[in-house]
């Protein structure tokens, strides 16, 4: 991908020289290694989800508690992106990255070799938060490199590629586990982070701090992890051992605490956050409708994959083979962006994102009413699904780093980021409970006896209809497809907010007037942050 600006009319145009030309090959380095590493990081959100089972028969422990494997690297990886945005604009991005490549590397190796269920959960607590600190300074790495067309085709790169990972997580996840085991769903991460510590160390440019005497702040760091996980730990745990729960409750209290703590720490000279950043209408705007896509995304996801598993037959491969109209669509959209960026501002785009997501789980409800045209409405969903994410999540990660000024591009980086993560648990959780409900209020109302109701709906809630009684199947499969049309209604109703939400506050100039990207003196291959 070029780094050089296209002509306009009547410009002289610019000469290659050595220094051009040396730029532009470590931008291209630059973005190939951030895509690498973004890969990968959403892949392991997503891709263990097909091999639980597997696990869970490998190393002797029960369902529930390798479901850990999947709420460990969450829980670590939400907890520190905000805390490493800020960390990469101190001491350097690039320092950041490599520093978090290397931890998710060898935390991978550990996951691959882990003898229990104990070990695999502390390797993925590790795995999530070297991810953090890879995900974190992403888009200030390539808002770096890049100006002007160049970098909003290589931010729409990246979202297309980040997010068809996601989706293509299950369609790996089932591939390696039926051919190979589960454990390479880990290993595989090795030799690819390998390449990427050692291509970012010897191919990425050096992004040296602007401003260097701006000291570390461990209390504001402290303060934000505990935060963060103190508020992502409740949506986890909420829909297994209720939200009435202390476990949930306490965790929930003590983040609001730590909230208003950290805010008011952060009121001083030298603190880890920028809260004036806050008061930028299209930067707190985009962070939010962030959130309110994850939610409509992902947080629909592990449904939507429960539903094609029921239709596929429990087959972990073909439920993600199902899986690809959504990650083609986002591929093909994908490429697009950077056109369609040209043309609209942020506010349109990102508002017909969320339009076009919520039209696709409106075509997955009906697929769930409608049995005879399952099919076709489940792949047409799909599809604008997918294309409603390629079109929405460039623009918010443009202006996420375009409207703060360049030292603080991590720290902005760092705070959208954050709340990707907390929308797909809240996706999840706010989504589970309304699953969790209809499901149970469909079988209540049938003549089943209250214990074989709860059995059925135990097994229904986790796919497993092969645990069902063979003459309840019929009705635990029209439970299943009335609860998974109550949550793709749920989540079009988000979407249609988010669509109100982003011509409102993306409209405001700031989100279209992207800061011009300086190309400094500290894009030398030689120095160091």
């Amino acid at each position: 991908m070029s780094a050089e600006a296209p002509a306009v009319p009547g410009d002289v145009p610019e000469v290659d020289t050595p220094a051009r030309i040396a730029a532009r090959r470590a931008a291209g380095w630059t973005f190939a290694l951030v895509s690498a590493g973004g890969v990968v990081m959403t892949l392991d959100v997503t891709v263990v989800n097909v091999a639980l089972a597997a696990i869970a028969r490998d190393l002797g422990a029960g369902l529930h508690q390798v479901q850990w494997t999947v709420s460990a690297y969450s829980l670590a990886f939400g907890a520190l992106l905000l805390t490493a945005g800020a960390l990469s604009d101190r001491i350097g991005r690039r320092s950041v990255f490599v520093a978090g490549i290397t931890l998710f590397t060898l935390a991978s190796a550990l996951c691959g070799l882990a003898p229990d269920a104990g070990t695999l959960v502390a390797a993925r607590v590790a795995q999530g938060l070297g991810g953090s600190m890879v995900f974190a300074p992403a888009l200030a790495l390539i808002a770096a490199v890049y100006e002007g067309a160049d970098r909003r085709r290589a931010i729409a790169t990246y979202a297309a590629i980040a997010s068809a990972a996601g989706a293509l997580g299950p369609v790996v996840g089932g591939v390696l586990v039926e051919l190979v085991g589960w454990r390479w769903i880990f290993l595989i991460n090795v030799p690819i982070g390998v390449a990427v510590v050692v291509g970012a160390l010897t191919r990425m440019p050096a992004l040296r701090p602007q401003d260097t005497q701006r000291k570390l702040d461990p209390l504001g760091a402290l303060l934000a992890i505990g935060m963060l996980l103190s508020l992502h730990y409740p949506l986890v745990m909420g829909p297994d051992v209720g939200w009435t729960s202390p476990r949930v409750l306490i965790p929930a209290c003590v983040g609001v605490v730590l909230l208003v703590a950290l805010i008011a720490s952060q009121r001083r000279p030298g603190a880890m956050l920028d809260l004036e950043l806050l008061r930028i209408p299209a930067l707190s705007g985009a962070a939010v409708l962030g959130f309110l896509a994850r939610m409509s995304s992902l947080g629909v996801l592990v449904f939507t994959t429960l539903w094609l598993q029921r239709a596929a037959g429990g087959s972990p491969l073909q439920v993600g083979l199902r899986l690809l109209p959504l990650t083609g669509s986002l591929l093909v959209v994908g490429m697009f962006m950077a056109r369609l960026q040209a043309r609209f501002s942020a506010a349109p785009l990102v508002s017909s994102g969320f339009a076009l997501q919520g039209a696709g789980l409106g075509l997955l409800a009906l697929g769930a009413a409608v049995p005879q045209a399952q099919w076709a409405l489940s792949f047409a969903g799909l599809v604008l699904m997918g294309a409603g994410g390629a079109v929405l999540f460039p623009p918010l990660m443009g202006v996420a780093v375009g409207v703060v000024p360049a030292d603080r591009a991590g720290m902005a980086s760092g705070l959208t980021n954050a709340c990707y993560p907390l929308g797909t648990a809240t996706g999840v959780a706010l989504f589970g409970a309304v699953f969790s409900s209809r499901l149970g209020a469909t079988l209540s109302a049938g003549p089943l006896p209250a214990e074989a109701a709860l059995h059925t709906r135990t097994a229904v809630e986790t796919g497993q209809f092969d645990a069902v009684e063979p003459a309840l199947v019929p009705l635990a499969h029209a439970a299943f497809a009335n609860a998974y049309l109550a949550v793709c209604l749920a989540a079009a109703g988000v979407c249609l907010g988010g669509a109100v939400l982003a011509l409102r506050v993306l409209s405001h100039p700031a989100s279209r007037a992207l800061r011009p990207a300086v190309r400094e003196p500290s894009l030398s291959l030689k120095e160091s942050p």
